[in-house]
């Protein structure tokens, strides 16, 4: 298990503060710390003795997979937002070979690894969970900021229970519609599929699909495939179990509407709509964003960089990556 310490100094110029890297040791966190093109390593401050994330992705990498607009995205979203429900980014830099992202640690773990080891949420469990995502959601949609990624690993906890949406590489300012394909297939919503452009409307279908899954322990929509994925969602044909509650199924329904000029949160009323829903009936929306919501799952932390709550991976040899030319440096000048 390794840690990287980091150590504030001013650069040559004097002009602002950048932060040093000595690699000491590494620890992996998690599933996105193991991923295609970079990982993520718990960082300790060496002056305040604080905890960080630090995401670090290969250059080489982003490029063959044609991922630097959604790099951009990722930081441009991420240094304009400021709410109790999203990952905190604080600085960024890159060198010869790959990008950093410095970004709060929460200690809690994902979402996905307390509902995989539950099975699944109770009606009160899914109703916290989802008042704090609407108000996130809420928050980015008054910014005219599209998520596109919402899903249960993409949720962490802090240690108080409270949630954090990260991974916002699918982010992106969205004044009309846009095109591209992207995101998890059992989330996706259906205009993204039909390739036909979409908008904000499609973080509330997502919703609808994760409000599904907490409870019911699956997706509504799944295969072995992403192609049958596709055709299910298309048909959007859901089988309810027994167990939910009335409005939840009411709700779900009207959040997985296919015309996404008709679906729950797209409406003139916007995420209002959702809010006035009656499953939330028990809901004091005005206390939400003021995390005074009381947490039904509270996760073992020990301490501040406890990272327990995380998948651990052995250690990986690093070879020592070629510097990209000039020309692809030149992509990522501003990064």
């Amino acid at each position: 298990m390794d840690i990287y310490y980091i150590q504030r100094q001013k650069n040559m110029m004097g002009k602002k503060s950048v932060f040093l890297l000595e690699a000491v040791r590494w620890w992996h966190l998690s599933s996105a710390g193991t991923g295609t093109f970079g990982r993520v390593v718990l960082v300790q401050d060496r002056r305040t003795k604080s905890y960080f994330a630090l995401k670090s992705m290969r250059i080489v990498d982003l490029i063959r997979l044609k991922q630097q607009q959604h790099v951009h995205n990722e930081k441009e979203v991420l240094m304009e937002v400021n709410h109790p429900f999203i990952v905190k980014l604080f600085w960024t830099w890159h060198d010869e070979r790959c990008l950093f992202m410095l970004m709060e640690f929460v200690p809690g773990g994902e979402l996905f690894s307390y509902l995989r080891s539950r099975g699944k949420f109770g009606n009160d469990t899914a109703l916290f969970f989802s008042a704090e995502i609407i108000c996130a959601l809420e928050y980015l949609h008054a910014k005219d900021i599209v998520y596109r990624d919402l899903k249960p690993e993409n949720i962490l906890l802090d240690r108080e229970g409270h949630i954090k949406l990260t991974d916002f590489g699918f982010a992106k300012k969205v004044v009309d519609r846009t095109c591209t394909l992207c995101g998890t297939p059992e989330y996706l919503a259906p205009e993204v599929i039909q390739g036909k452009g979409h908008g904000l409307a499609v973080d509330w279908w997502a919703l609808g699909v994760l409000i599904f899954e907490m409870l019911s322990g699956y997706p509504p929509f799944f295969d072995d495939n992403p192609f049958g994925i596709y055709q299910k969602v298309l048909a959007a044909k859901l089988n309810f179990p027994r167990h939910l509650d009335f409005y939840v199924k009411d709700l779900i329904k009207k959040l997985l509407v296919v015309d996404k000029t008709k679906r729950l949160g797209n409406l003139r009323g916007g995420a209002e709509d959702v809010k006035k829903h009656r499953w939330f009936r028990s809901i004091d929306w005005d206390v939400v964003p003021q995390r005074r919501l009381k947490p039904t799952i509270i996760p073992k932390v020990m301490h501040e960089g406890d990272s327990s709550n995380f998948d651990t991976y052995p250690d990986e040899k690093r070879k020592k990556e070629p510097a990209v030319s000039p020309k692809d440096l030149e992509i990522f000048k501003n990064f």
